[in-house]
């Protein structure tokens, strides 16, 4: 959307390419820093000192999986719908998504230590 604004505003092909640019630059720099806040927020949670706090996570994507494979399975309740299983799987996938870069990083965090 925001490159059709920048076309339109700048004729001159140059100067909208490199506004676009400096724009594309700015998005994925903030991409990286929210990646960057929620990967501490997991890892803090990962290497938490109570049990549950390292667990909550993985708990909860284990349960909502369970729910997934038994709607599949059919041993669900009759009014959860196709659309409440897809939010469900939904979840799962944003969640999953989550765990494995908050693993990835205190992995790499223990290796960076370890050096």
């Amino acid at each position: 959307m925001i490159r059709k604004v920048i076309d339109k505003a700048f004729p001159d092909k140059t100067e909208a390419n490199r506004l676009k640019a400096k724009v594309d630059a700015k998005l994925i720099t903030m991409d990286l820093e929210e990646l960057k806040r929620a990967t501490q927020v997991i890892t803090t949670e990962a290497i938490g000192d109570s049990w549950i706090q390292r667990n909550w996570r993985p708990l909860t994507m284990l349960t909502f999986v369970g729910l997934i494979v038994a709607h599949w399975l059919g041993w669900t309740a009759p009014n959860l719908g196709k659309e409440q299983a897809l939010a469900l799987l939904g979840v799962v996938k944003i969640g999953l998504g989550g765990y494995v870069v908050g693993r990835s990083a205190e992995k790499a965090i223990k290796t960076w230590k370890q050096s």
